[in-house]
């Protein structure tokens, strides 16, 4: 079974038993958990996801469930680049500004309001749903749904005079052509760090490695009949 958020109107849903929303906090989900009798949770969320991993972190060792993080690897930077890694959106709205006056956002509908507070720059807000919270005074909405090539991110950048790009260290290749994109033109990109895993949690960066701790635990627990994912 798998479980999305919710946050995007029309998501792609994985293949089997699909639920969609949140649970109420670490109380909800560990009600939920101990409900449907889950024996395992792979928490698959986003990089970004912090408060869904920590709930799930400590539902899980509440109830005494195995848990899985599945974290893809994030970007390293590469000769060429002109990174500037920020720990968090606060700091990424206070350092594109300080660089640009044409900004690129990508970091996600919650996130936007973060830059509302600096008026000189010019924002072109790229997102798959409507923005949420208070945005830039100047500001445009693109709603677009990657991946997208190095070639449409070049044209993208040129063609709306981008001078800075913002993003979260996500990782992963669906997003990745931005970056080379700006390498190539020589834009700067303001890259927010990631937030940390709940210590204790085992942390794999590959699905195949999911795959195989999955495996191993059903292999070492042949009384379980089957695995869940909340």
């Amino acid at each position: 079974m798998s479980s999305l958020a919710g946050r995007v109107s029309d998501p792609i849903r994985p293949v089997g038993t699909v639920r969609i929303g949140g649970f109420g906090g670490v109380a909800g989900l560990r009600k939920w958990l101990r409900e449907n009798r889950t024996q395992l949770v792979v928490d698959a969320t986003h990089p970004f996801a912090a408060t869904m991993t920590a709930h799930a972190a400590q539902a899980t060792g509440q109830l005494g469930i195995p848990m899985i993080r599945l974290s893809r690897p994030g970007w390293t930077a590469e000769p060429g680049d002109r990174w500037y890694r920020v720990p968090d959106l606060a700091a990424a709205a206070r350092t594109s500004a300080e660089l640009g006056e044409r900004i690129l956002l990508t970091v996600g509908r919650q996130g936007v309001a973060a830059f509302s507070g600096y008026p000189w720059p010019w924002y072109l807000v790229r997102v798959i749903d409507p923005p949420a919270g208070v945005l830039p005074p100047r500001h445009e909405i693109l709603s677009a749904r990657g991946p997208f090539t190095v070639e449409e991110e070049s044209a993208l950048l040129a063609e709306r005079r981008i001078d800075v790009v913002v993003t979260k260290d996500s990782g992963g290749t669906a997003t990745a052509a931005k970056l080379t994109a700006a390498r190539a033109a020589g834009i700067p990109v303001v890259v927010v760090d990631r937030p940390p895993v709940p210590a204790g949690v085992t942390v794999v960066g590959t699905v195949d490695e999911v795959r195989e701790v999955l495996s191993t635990w059903t292999t070492g627990n042949p009384a379980n009949g089957r695995t869940d994912s909340g």
